[in-house]
């Protein structure tokens, strides 16, 4: 019994060494398992925070960018280039003189059913602009033409204007007399007016575009030829 017990007990301790060694090798060899294993869950959460730094930025910089108001730019329009003011004058069949651009192409207006002598057009085909003249003689009907140039302006031309401004002009040493109305907003014409001696003579004039009214692209042009019309206006005499 004795030798049978001293046997199992070596038996059982060379099972107990031989436990122990492959226990420590097999501690040995999963602690290098387990840091391999821990370098990469190590690596694949580098990545996992990287990419999530990525995503935070974005993220914060498409809020930042949210919140921003949005500011629309003004709408802009072609630069216009205009020749240099120089006039000259006309001095024809009608009953007035006056200086007009050497840019424009005086031209009498006789293709209308309407027309009537002394009615002309100075085109301006570069700018698609236009002065219309028409006129009048005076034969106790005075009051009748004022009355149909305000009704004309204030009826029909002014109904989509944002407003009239109207300048009185005065020449008493040649008996010239007029009013210029400049109409603010998108109207058919920028510019009308009239001159007139009270007593034989009424002219009437009108600044057109043929383009569609624009006050703010239209306004260089306007400003521009507005100066054309009152240098017309200043220089006009009557012949009688």
């Amino acid at each position: 019994m004795r030798s049978k017990f001293q046997v199992s007990g070596f038996r059982f301790q060379v099972f107990s060494t031989a436990s122990q060694e492959i226990a420590s090798l097999s501690s040995g060899f999963f602690d290098c398992v387990s840091r391999d294993r821990f370098a990469k869950f190590r690596f694949q959460i580098s990545i996992f925070n990287f990419q999530f730094s990525i995503l935070l930025c974005c993220s914060m910089l498409l809020a930042v960018s949210c919140k921003q108001a949005f500011t629309p730019k003004p709408e802009a329009y072609f630069r216009i280039d205009f020749p240099d003011k120089e006039y000259q004058l006309y001095d024809g069949i009608c009953p007035f003189t006056f200086e007009y651009p050497v840019y424009g192409e005086l031209v009498a207006i006789d293709s209308y059913s309407v027309s009537e002598p002394c009615w002309y057009s100075i085109f301006f085909p570069s700018f698609k602009g236009t002065i219309h003249l028409t006129y009048k003689e005076i034969d106790d009907n005075f009051d009748n033409f004022i009355e149909d140039n305000w009704r004309m302006i204030y009826s029909r031309i002014a109904q989509r204007a944002d407003a009239v401004d109207e300048r009185e002009y005065e020449n008493s040493e040649i008996n010239v007399y007029g009013m210029i109305f400049n109409i603010r907003g998108n109207a058919a014409s920028s510019v009308q007016f009239f001159v007139t001696d009270s007593v034989r003579n009424f002219l009437r004039g009108s600044l057109y575009f043929n383009v569609r009214p624009n006050a703010d692209s239209l306004a260089p042009a306007i400003d521009f030829f507005r100066e054309d019309v009152i240098h017309l206006i200043e220089t006009l005499e009557w012949k009688n």
